[in-house]
């Protein structure tokens, strides 16, 4: 390697590394209600269905944490890293309430996963919790359940 690439490579290593995802100024502000958290939650599935990890990012807080249908944790990174390697399901959330207390709040739902034809594949419930920090809700933790399929 020569000089001037082996300087190129530094330079473009240390710019991957210290440029974040999304800063929060690109983030958009929210009125503290149970409105906005509902509208957060539809956000995040669409985002989920469409790949897009930098819109969820907006939505996590730095120490997010999940415990998964399956009982595995993940943090933010692994989370947002995992949202391109989606499959092409819908989510159809159902059944939201949210709650809040203070500068914390809570979201409890169901999410129908469906495949791309709309038929159904599993139902998760859910329970997302929030604080309200620098104007807007951020997600500190989730937890998903994966519920046993309806008999007919």
């Amino acid at each position: 390697m020569t000089l001037l690439s082996t300087f190129l490579f530094a330079a473009l290593l240390i710019a991957g590394i210290s440029a974040p995802q999304v800063s929060a100024a690109t983030c958009p502000s929210q009125p503290k209600t149970e409105a906005a958290l509902l509208d957060l939650e539809r956000s995040w599935a669409k985002a989920l269905q469409q790949h897009d990890a930098d819109t969820v990012s907006c939505f996590l807080s730095d120490e997010f944490q999940d415990a998964g249908v399956e009982g595995e944790l993940n943090d933010r990174a692994a989370t947002l890293a995992r949202i391109p390697k989606r499959g092409p399901n819908q989510n159809r959330l159902e059944d939201l309430h949210a709650h809040i207390y203070g500068d914390a709040a809570y979201v409890r739902g169901l999410n129908q996963v469906l495949d791309p034809s709309g038929k159904p594949l599993a139902r998760v419930r859910f329970t997302d919790i929030f604080v309200y920090r620098d104007g807007r809700w951020q997600a500190v933790a989730g937890h998903e359940t994966l519920l046993p399929d309806e008999k007919h």
